[in-house]
């Protein structure tokens, strides 16, 4: 980060009383800076009593905030997040897809609703994810952490090329353990906090108890797809992703999901065997987005879950915006609704993203 490249730059944060948003006010503080600090508040809906947002958060935020010298405003995005975030998770999970909120919440709410209602004044809006941006050729791409474990390059390649434009992530060439370390080193109120867990801005609660309140339950048969005998019921086929493995509540495990039958509501599942169905090494992609421009994608790296791992692949191009991913091994658990997102071959430079395409 380059004290000289955002010195006359207006400065957002967006401060979630979290130890990574916490150091990065420290690194802007320690450069002489003293840029406003945002606190996105997602609340429950009208009438709701779920508690989707901590005091904690807020108090976090507000003592870090205060400790160097930055001014904090509450943001008020709970209409946005449950009107598109949401509604996007139902119908997807609905449609039997394996949708990824976070990825949404990036692109509609941190760098989206936030721009509209409070961030449009600032050149920059700077947040505490595990990533880095290198200007190549005149232009701004996104590129990875060296923190295989903790980068979010995959939970950002969504945003808009103009949002990528405006963002700054200064804690991003840090590995996590410094991070912590410098907190710790500071002094800062959350420096021994948690991370938190599961889906961005839920808190405490549970992502099926979340789909639930939505979609509610609609039991069906789980199947031995081996066998093709019945041996247990699900509460809901939305509940469930291929390639799961836990909290499947079955006996005699361990036990796969490899196949979902919306039309029948049957869950399909195996275990010591796993059809070819299961693993996949070509899969379809669409409507690719690509975060800087769009590039001539041959030889790449890529991932479909939140992984340290990459796998290699071909890719071929079938129509604008369309692809096969032809992967150099077998992948386990390639769902529908999920994020492609793809890298060049030193995993590097992230390219941007796709939802696997349904199978007919």
């Amino acid at each position: 980060m380059n004290i000289n490249e955002i010195k006359d730059q207006r400065i957002a944060i967006l401060l979630s009383g979290g130890v990574d948003s916490s150091v990065v006010v420290y690194e802007l503080a320690r450069l002489g800076l003293h840029p406003d600090c945002f606190y996105i508040k997602i609340g429950p809906e009208e009438d709701e009593q779920w508690d989707c947002s901590s005091e904690e958060d807020l108090e976090m935020a507000t003592a870090v905030a205060k400790r160097y010298g930055c001014h904090l405003e509450v943001v008020d995005c709970h209409k946005e997040y449950w009107d598109q975030v949401t509604r996007y998770t139902m119908e997807k999970v609905k449609a039997g897809f394996t949708p990824n909120p976070d990825v949404m919440c990036n692109r509609l709410i941190k760098f989206g609703a936030f721009d509209e209602k409070a961030g449009h004044d600032y050149d920059l809006i700077a947040t505490g994810h595990y990533a880095q941006t290198e200007w190549i050729d005149g232009k701004k791409w996104l590129t990875t952490s060296p923190d295989p474990v903790k980068d979010q390059t995959d939970f950002l390649a969504q945003i808009y090329d103009w949002q990528l434009r405006k963002a700054l992530f200064p804690i991003g060439h840090y590995r996590k353990e410094e991070v912590r370390a410098i907190a710790e080193r500071e002094h800062l109120v959350n420096a021994r906090r948690r991370d938190s867990q599961g889906i961005c801005f839920l808190g405490k609660i549970n992502y099926n108890d979340y789909i639930r309140r939505y979609l509610g339950e609609n039991p069906g048969d789980v199947v031995d797809i081996e066998t093709g005998k019945c041996i247990g019921r699900h509460k809901g086929l939305w509940f469930h992703t291929i390639g799961q493995r836990k909290g499947l509540g079955l006996g005699g495990g361990p036990w796969n999901v490899v196949k979902k039958d919306m039309e029948a509501n049957i869950l399909y599942v195996t275990k010591g065997y796993e059809p070819v169905s299961a693993w996949q090494k070509d899969f379809a992609i669409h409507d690719f987005h690509f975060l800087t421009e769009e590039v001539e994608m041959t030889d790449v790296t890529f991932k479909i879950r939140h992984t340290p791992d990459y796998c290699e692949a071909r890719m071929e191009k079938t129509g604008p915006g369309s692809y096969l991913v032809h992967a150099d091994r077998l992948i386990q658990g390639v769902a529908p609704g999920q994020f492609c997102v793809v890298y060049d071959r030193d995993f590097h430079r992230c390219f941007g993203s796709a939802e696997i395409t349904v199978e007919n």
